[in-house]
């Protein structure tokens, strides 16, 4: 990640009262929940 990105992350994560990796996981939920939305539940394998 370029360092200017990198900063800019940190920053809004910590104006949001997150890590930087809480901050990754939310999106990540986010993503996938805005992916099942329109696809439906993605089936995982155990």
């Amino acid at each position: 990640m370029e360092e200017e990105l990198h900063k800019k992350f940190r920053y809004v994560a910590g104006a949001e009262g997150r890590s930087m990796n809480s901050q990754v996981i939310l999106l990540i939920r986010k993503c996938v929940r805005e992916y099942e939305k329109v696809n439906g539940e993605i089936k995982c394998e155990q």
